[in-house]
């Protein structure tokens, strides 16, 4: 009888002590790890009640009729039946988008490393070449850029009167639907700063003496360039196309300034994101473009998720 009874209490015994155990070591790493998640904590909050939070939120209004102005009334995926099957504009968004990503982004890219192979050679003064030409990434995306680029490629712009001393006789660029989209495009090109910093980092971590073996062996520039440049770049080219091509799904402010949040004539400067704006707080239908909003996350995923699935075949580390 004794027996059966001091076992439950050694039992007991056993259980505190662990927990006390436990608890010190709880105490422990807390006390170790405390000013850290302190310094975490404004990230924290930012990362849940900005992001997260938010995000969901948008998830749930997809599936629901809301006009900001009435409580959200659940539809299911009527939304997302009516941008496959009856939204013409979504089409012509995604048009658009697709044709503004499939020129800017490779242009950019090579006018990028083209400058960096440049900045490369050693020139003196190279900062103040770096911060020249990282400007335009730091201005581009402002509003006051977007303006003086409309006025730029106007009918009466500096780049016709540029043309009209050739015997030219420029169209309205931003306001003809066959030129203007390009007009966003020349604008993003110029905006190659970030990527081309980016280069000139990667160019500098190529070892010198390759392309000194390369140049005993007879072999040309281009050939240098094509052998030794491009294959151990192409992590830095991976980072570089991914990072920019959704940057370029996500480009916004440049077309709602320069077609005054029309779209463009026929729709010709309409990306994605300013369609969404309009369904938004345009035409007041959240729930709608909270649908589209999340449609454009699932396509930005799947291009960055065919990006990393075939980056095995071209991008070549050190290992």
């Amino acid at each position: 009888m004794s027996n059966a009874m001091r076992t439950p209490a050694g039992a007991i015994n056993v259980e505190r002590y662990q927990g006390a155990v436990a608890d010190g070591r709880f105490r422990r790493l807390w006390n170790a790890n405390a000013p850290g998640y302190l310094f975490l904590l404004p990230w924290l909050i930012g990362f849940f009640g900005l992001t997260l939070g938010p995000a969901l939120i948008s998830l749930y209004l997809s599936f629901t009729d809301f006009d900001m102005l009435q409580s959200p009334r659940w539809v299911g995926m009527a939304n997302y039946v009516r941008i496959a099957t009856a939204d013409p504009k979504f089409s012509a968004a995604m048009y658009v988008t697709l044709t503004y990503v499939v020129f800017s982004v490779p242009f950019k890219l090579t006018f990028a490393l083209l400058v960096a192979m440049a900045l490369n050679r050693g020139l003196r003064g190279l900062s103040v070449y770096r911060a020249i030409f990282y400007l335009p990434s730091l201005l581009g995306g402002s509003v006051a850029i977007a303006v003086l680029w409309r006025q730029l490629f106007a009918s009466d712009g500096l780049v016709n009167a540029a043309l009209s001393y050739f015997g030219i006789e420029g169209p309205s660029w931003i306001s003809h639907p066959n030129y203007s989209i390009y007009t966003l495009v020349a604008l993003s090109v110029w905006q190659f700063g970030s990527p081309m910093i980016i280069f000139l980092a990667g160019l500098r971590q190529i070892p010198q003496d390759m392309y000194e073996a390369a140049s005993l062996d007879g072999a040309s520039k281009f050939r240098q360039f094509y052998k030794i440049t491009l294959p151990l770049l192409t992590p830095v080219i991976f980072f570089n196309a991914v990072v920019q091509t959704i940057d370029a799904f996500k480009a916004f402010t440049p077309a709602f300034i320069i077609s005054g949040g029309t779209g463009g004539p026929i729709n010709s400067t309409l990306f994605y994101t300013l369609y969404l704006y309009q369904e938004a707080f345009g035409n007041f239908r959240m729930g709608y473009a909270s649908a589209l909003a999340w449609i454009l996350v699932v396509i930005i995923a799947i291009f960055t998720a065919f990006s990393f699935l075939t980056s095995r075949y071209w991008v070549h580390y050190d290992d």
